[in-house]
């Protein structure tokens, strides 16, 4: 006999991630498209976004070169950095579309960073994975506000993965650059 559904606890859809591997250099974190697939249920679970089932995202694990000039190109800063995002869709429209957008994250920037804040790689990746998958969902921290309502999340999901506040005396200003 099976249990009759709980109104109102539908279980918040997760895309599918399309991945492309464009760097060698991330042979040294073979399990990535695991935790990215899993940073991203998380992080679709706590955003309380409704996603279309079926719904998909492209993520490209590259290195600082083409990072580099993904950057110049789209944003027109002449420079590599962690993670870019490029939402396909308007916050609004989320519900309906059948691709959310595209998130790259540089493999040695992703590196540098983790060391120099004695971070896992692991767990590194794991929070810019969650980071471009918010800004997909319309998320931003253009403003201090904005920001505060970003990391709080941020923190939020990772935490269900284990993964400690990365946010906590940071090195440097601890905010991330897509």
């Amino acid at each position: 006999m099976s249990k009759a559904p709980v109104r109102g606890a539908a279980k918040t859809l997760a895309p599918s991630v399309d991945t492309v591997v464009k760097s060698a250099s991330w042979s040294a974190l073979p399990d990535a498209e695991a935790i990215a697939v899993r940073a991203i249920q998380a992080a679709a679970s706590l955003a309380r976004v409704k996603l279309l089932e079926g719904a998909e995202l492209s993520l490209l694990l590259t290195d600082d070169a083409e990072m580099r000039g993904i950057n110049k190109q789209w944003r027109g800063k002449d420079a590599a950095t962690n993670v870019l995002s490029f939402p396909a869709v308007e916050p609004g429209k989320l519900g309906s579309a059948p691709f959310l957008g595209d998130i790259a994250v540089a493999y040695e920037t992703l590196a540098r960073e983790a060391r120099d804040e004695g971070k896992s790689p692991a767990d590194h990746f794991a929070h810019l994975v969650v980071h471009g998958f918010l800004h997909l969902l319309g998320h931003d921290h253009e403003t201090d506000e904005e920001a505060g309502v970003m990391e709080a999340l941020e923190v939020d999901i990772l935490a269900t993965l284990g993964i400690a506040n990365p946010y906590l005396d940071p090195p440097g200003d601890g905010r991330l650059a897509s």
